[in-house]
């Protein structure tokens, strides 16, 4: 199993996790858990994949990550009671995922000899999409788009971090995606922990 491969596997797994937990807060069957999980965990894989044209998309070429989802709702389902702050959960083990599959994307990106620019977009599409899509579809706040925390930026840092490993100083992909996983998780933990945030536009009153 190559690394991206195992990126791609970890990062449905915890993603489909954070889907079920959204699921729970909103008192959805079992049915519904394993969807909001499955849309979770393979959302942003397949946009990433649909944009830089790799056909078949991961998951229907493998469709054991649709069968890992599923068993990640199944035992949120029986579980998720015994949590004593499902919110809690829910946001650490998104940071986790959003590393994740934040590196996951770079390097697919990267193994297709795209261009930088690129490499950070598919970063921070894999990242940020498939929760936005949990959290739109449970009529939940987005966390991406949450005042006063830091998000996309960590999706952002973390992808330009292993391009520039990579393209400037000839780290070894591996080693790029682990220092991407590493400081998008970093800027994330901070801003859940100590309050990161770049600062908000203010609008003010036109001059006279």
């Amino acid at each position: 199993m190559s690394f991206l491969t195992l990126l791609d596997y970890a990062s449905v797994l915890v993603f489909a996790l954070t889907g079920a937990l959204v699921a729970s807060r909103a008192q959805l069957d079992i049915v519904g858990f394993a969807f909001v999980a499955c849309l979770t965990a393979v959302g942003g894989g397949t946009i990433r994949d649909l944009l830089l044209d790799r056909h078949p998309v991961f998951w229907v070429e493998e469709p054991t990550y649709i069968l890992l989802a599923v068993g990640a709702a199944v035992i949120v389902f029986f579980t998720a009671h015994r949590m004593e702050s499902r919110q809690k959960w829910l946001i650490w083990l998104d940071s986790f995922a959003l590393a994740i599959a934040v590196s996951a994307g770079t390097g697919a990106a990267i193994s297709l000899d795209k261009s930088p620019v690129i490499v950070v977009m598919m970063g921070m599409a894999t990242g940020s999409l498939g929760g936005l899509m949990r959290d739109v579809v449970c009529n939940e706040v987005p966390l991406v788009l949450k005042q006063g925390e830091l998000y996309v930026t960590c999706t952002m840092a973390g992808a330009i971090t292993a391009i520039g490993f990579s393209e400037f100083f000839g780290w070894p992909d591996f080693s790029a995606l682990v220092a991407c996983a590493v400081v998008c998780w970093t800027l994330r933990a901070g801003s859940i922990l100590f309050g990161w945030h770049l600062t908000a536009y203010k609008s003010r009153p036109p001059r006279s």
